[in-house]
């Protein structure tokens, strides 16, 4: 699996950083970082949860 994200979009709600912390972090502003941008497959659930509850649709993925 690949991430990707468009933080230009980010609206700050925060879902993704709260259900997948070691692939998703917020800087100062709120806006999404992409920490791993290929995660192991035991986290492929949690980014795949976080991809669809994000409320602007930024996270991509592909595999």
């Amino acid at each position: 699996m690949r991430v990707s994200v468009s933080p230009d979009r980010c609206v700050s709600a925060g879902q993704c950083v709260m259900l997948a912390p070691e692939v998703f972090d917020q800087d100062e502003d709120g806006i999404v970082t992409l920490l791993q941008e290929q995660p192991p497959a035991e986290l492929h659930a949690a980014v795949r949860q976080t991809a669809s509850l994000c409320p602007v649709r930024l996270i991509r993925l592909s595999e």
